[in-house]
């Protein structure tokens, strides 16, 4: 017999994930697909629609499940998204596709972050979510952090809108700007910076795919490098939090809190490196992995109520702009340099 509490978890995560699987199928529909939202996107769209209208109708009770399914489905979803990497991949694009990557990310978190902070007078969960999202891979990276930070669901809900409304804009700026002539690029060069500087792993598809296949391919590419990065940056944050917390306190055996999510991460991401599975047992697992990530989405959406942004204000949004300048005009530049100079 299941005791009463595992029930209120199962019953919260197919709640869930009902949820979920309508968003998957509204995210497969064609005019939705040309704008590149995903199925993370539209879950934390129908979550917070939840959270905001129909809650007090539904069982409290449910809630574990919905909790369970935002934290532990979570950390799963992160580790098996390893599946959709492979070293030689990475080793395809080159060291300049590498260096910008690593350059954008590290640069951008750290813009974002500071900014959010000393400018914007954020507070440091929201500034740093924010910074992830922009920094890395959108929605699926401010997912990633969220754990390591131990944040409330409403910061990672605005991290999330602010990578949905600047990736979207890029969607649309970056084909215009090469397309006029703007950016003197080649092909390869426009993949590697759409690859170094654009959100969403959806988003680089859009705007890869609307020029020849090796920019598409580079893209790609170089944006699955940046999503590999993710796992170091959230081991190095952590070491960093535990560090802060140690100096910020009494306590002078402050835990280090490794998130090791992002550890297996790797490991799955070598094991896939190795192509031991057929293709096709790949393509199902990132399949059920899109779903298991959408169904976290939406459970983030479930706990993030709208009187909540008031208290930030316009300042995620400042601090988003920042970063997206930094994308799009410094990426252009360093793209050129590190291309310029291997």
């Amino acid at each position: 017999m299941l005791s009463k509490n595992t029930k209120n978890i199962i019953n919260g995560v197919l709640f869930v994930a009902i949820f979920a699987a309508a968003a998957t199928m509204i995210a497969d529909i064609q005019i939705i697909k040309n704008l590149g939202l995903s199925p993370l996107v539209i879950g934390i769209v129908l979550g917070m629609f939840y959270a905001n209208t129909i809650h007090n109708k539904i069982p409290s009770a449910w809630d574990a499940g919905i909790t369970f399914s935002g934290k532990k489905i979570l950390r799963f979803a992160i580790v098996f998204y390893g599946f959709r990497i492979t070293f030689s991949q990475i080793a395809e694009v080159g060291m300049d596709g590498f260096l910008v990557s690593l350059i954008m990310l590290t640069s951008t978190f750290i813009i974002g972050t500071y900014a959010g902070i000393k400018f914007f007078k954020l507070d440091r969960d929201t500034s740093m979510l924010n910074a992830s999202g922009a920094s890395v891979c959108g929605a699926a990276a401010v997912l990633a952090t969220e754990p390591v930070l131990k944040s409330q669901e409403y910061k990672a809900a605005i991290a999330v809108s602010m990578v949905v409304l600047f990736g979207t804009i890029a969607m649309f700026l970056y084909p215009a700007l090469y397309a006029s002539g703007i950016l003197d690029m080649s092909a390869r060069e426009f993949g590697i910076y759409t690859g170094g500087t654009v959100h969403e792993v959806a988003q680089v598809v859009a705007v890869g795919g609307a020029f020849t296949q090796e920019t598409s391919d580079t893209a790609v590419i170089v944006k699955m490098t940046r999503v590999l990065l993710i796992a170091p940056m959230l081991i190095l944050l952590g070491l960093y939090l535990a560090y802060s917390a140690k100096n910020n306190s009494k306590d002078t055996k402050a835990n280090i809190v490794i998130p090791w999510f992002a550890v297996y991460f790797i490991l799955v991401a070598g094991f896939n490196s190795l192509q031991l599975l057929p293709q096709n047992i790949v393509d199902i697992i990132n399949e059920i992995d899109t779903f298991l990530l959408t169904v976290a989405m939406t459970a983030l959406g479930m706990g993030t109520k709208f009187s909540k942004f008031k208290s930030v204000g316009a300042a995620p949004f400042y601090a988003a702009f920042v970063m997206f300048v930094w994308l799009v005009v410094g990426g252009y530049f360093i793209t050129k340099a590190v291309v310029g100079t291997l």
